[in-house]
């Protein structure tokens, strides 16, 4: 498994607090890059601009990505274009957001 395959999975850990589904399937994670120096850049979106939690977010996803032992720093950038949408939710976080809601 390559590094960035290791990041990604990193990033299934990082739940979103108040929705209580992974970044990645709600669709949070819009892309990464790793430079040659195992320095991480993160570009992902929140919920809505305004979510009490971002702060909270931003520094487990630093934490997650960082805690891998080839990652030698992570950078996080939140943009709002496109502007997340359910849409962009995989079929697994549909499934979980379902659950969740119905007490499963």
């Amino acid at each position: 498994m390559d590094l960035k395959e290791r990041i990604w999975l990193a990033l299934e850990e990082v739940i979103d607090p108040e929705i209580h589904v992974n970044i990645v399937d709600l669709g949070l994670v819009y892309g990464l890059e790793v430079d040659e120096n195992k320095n991480v850049s993160i570009r992902m979106t929140l919920t809505i601009p305004e979510c009490p939690m971002a702060d909270e977010i931003v520094q487990d996803v630093k934490s997650k990505v960082e805690a891998l032992p080839e990652v030698n720093e992570a950078k996080v950038e939140l943009v709002w274009e496109p502007a997340w949408t359910p849409a962009l939710m995989t079929d697994q976080g549909i499934e979980e957001f379902r659950r969740q809601r119905s007490g499963l």
